[in-house]
């Protein structure tokens, strides 16, 4: 998949997906939700949280 259909699926800019994944932007809870369900997977299958 790529960053643009996933932030299309999620309404969000393809900006946003790569800020999350450089960990640039942590996305709200609801987001996260969001993200994890179009890939079918819990939410800490596709997050982690390291302080």
């Amino acid at each position: 998949m790529t960053q643009q259909a996933l932030a299309d699926r999620v309404g969000v800019t393809r900006q946003t997906i790569i800020a999350i994944e450089n960990a640039k932007y942590s996305p709200t809870l609801e987001l996260a939700f969001q993200i994890a369900a179009v890939f079918g997977k819990p939410l800490n299958d596709v997050f982690t949280y390291e302080p």
